[in-house]
């Protein structure tokens, strides 16, 4: 025992900057939005902290009986539901694509791909916000071509989310497409040669072998993207602002304008436990699927 004191003493030396900066300038403000949450702090407590009250559970009741936070929270579903397995099924095709042995070129095409990743949002959203004008942009132009009239995609409440959802899923695909193919590199040839051998089709051989050995790759993308996509608020908040008529209103926008806007702070923390109690749950989802599919 007294030959690992030593070592454990320097272990706790230096991990001791690290956890301090954690509790600092995580735990802390993460604890003081909890306390926030309880008060009706607003833009007079700015100035006095004694202008901020105790409310309890107030925020909280408010929050479930208010309209537009449900609004809110079935905008960001809709975009979960749709936008989460549409980004794992295009992430999943790219990778398949870019790891076939007759492509030439890989690297180039992975770039490529993961370019829009790593492109700043502000510019994506120019050049989609001219892609989506109802009487110049190019997918209206495409859509005359076949004889469908224009569509006003960002100004009409039944097509903002579903343009959204398609600028979301091509900004962000890349990143899982990476995964995806070190999962890919991971699987034997042998187990083809062997399929192969047998008479198995390529579609005998994706569904027999790509899909289960890709399975906890595949669970472990589904539950980031499903995390991620429960956060949308970048790409409503440059394109639509939530609007129209709060068709592309998120959560995490809502807490935002309450927050920031009408400076409803207590409101808006009271938002984030939302938020934060249903990601945790997601969390405590992932864990569980990751071992079922270690299992399987």
């Amino acid at each position: 025992m007294s030959r690992t004191s030593p070592y454990r003493s320097a272990g706790i030396l230096f991990l001791s900057p690290a956890l301090a900066a954690i509790g600092i300038f995580f735990f802390l403000p993460v604890l003081a939005a909890l306390v926030l949450s309880f008060t009706d702090f607003d833009i007079y407590s700015l100035s006095n902290i004694a202008y901020a009250r105790f409310v309890g559970f107030h925020n909280y009741a408010s929050l479930l009986n208010d309209p537009l936070f449900w609004k809110a929270f079935g905008n960001t579903m809709y975009f979960l539901l749709v936008g989460g397995p549409l980004s794992v099924a295009v992430s999943l095709g790219a990778a398949l694509l870019v790891n076939v042995k007759l492509v030439r070129w890989k690297g180039l095409f992975r770039t490529i791909y993961f370019a829009p990743v790593v492109t700043t949002l502000v510019a994506v959203a120019v050049v989609w916000r001219f892609v989506y004008h109802p009487r110049f942009g190019l997918l209206n132009y495409l859509l005359g071509l076949v004889g469908i009239t224009p569509i006003d995609w960002l100004g009409d409440p039944q097509w903002a989310m579903p343009a959204i959802i398609l600028m979301a899923v091509w900004k962000n695909f890349g990143y899982n497409m990476v995964i995806f193919i070190a999962g890919l590199q991971n699987i034997p040839d042998a187990l083809y040669e062997a399929a192969s051998i047998d008479g198995a089709s390529t579609f005998q051989k994706f569904r027999t072998i790509t899909l289960p050995l890709l399975a906890p790759t595949t669970v472990f993308i589904s539950i980031i993207t499903m995390i991620g996509y429960f956060q949308l608020f970048a790409e409503p908040y440059v394109m639509t602002q939530g609007g129209p008529m709060n068709a592309t209103l998120s959560i995490v926008l809502l807490m935002y304008q309450q927050g920031f806007r009408w400076w409803n702070m207590g409101y808006s923390a009271a938002v984030a436990f939302v938020l934060f109690a249903v990601i945790f749950a997601a969390s405590v989802l992932q864990t569980r699927l990751s071992r079922g599919a270690r299992a399987w």
